[in-house]
């Protein structure tokens, strides 16, 4: 059972701004090359924008009673460490000038909050994981030992 799930896909108004990328092609072929041009062009570039933004969005990031998983890793709950929501600047300075290049990170540039996780396993090069989030409060007190979840 999940205490926390969440996709971090990508927002409604970057399929919508691919949309009119898609039309602007069809119609930049299209005119001078031909309708069934512009078509094949069109397709080529809504099926490729479509692969991609399932793709970057497809990252999840989920907790439940044993584990974290963030994107492509998972780690046992018994080596987290101490856990910070992060929200404004302290994300920008977390993801920039302050982030460890060690770090495990799993960032999206649409999301503006984040959760820093510490790692305590030793044999682990990630000093923490610091994980992109849209309610960073919520995933914090999912991973905290105060939870509801692991009350």
């Amino acid at each position: 059972m999940s205490t926390y799930h969440e996709r971090l896909s990508v927002p409604v108004r970057w399929w919508f701004i691919a949309a009119l990328a898609v039309f602007t092609l069809w119609l930049i072929t299209a005119v001078p090359a031909g309708n069934v041009t512009g078509l094949i062009v069109a397709g080529i570039a809504a099926v490729l924008l479509t692969v991609l933004f399932l793709r970057y969005g497809g990252a999840v990031v989920a907790v439940d009673a044993q584990q974290l998983r963030a994107g492509r890793a998972t780690i046992d709950r018994v080596y987290l460490g101490k856990v910070e929501p992060l929200t404004g600047e302290a994300v920008r300075h977390a993801f920039g000038r302050d982030c460890d290049p060690a770090a495990y990170l799993v960032l999206r540039s649409y999301l503006r909050g984040a959760v820093r996780v510490e790692i305590t396993d030793t044999n682990d090069p990630a000093p923490y994981w610091l994980i992109g989030t849209r309610d960073p409060e919520r995933l914090a007190a999912a991973l905290t030992e105060n939870s509801v979840a692991r009350s």
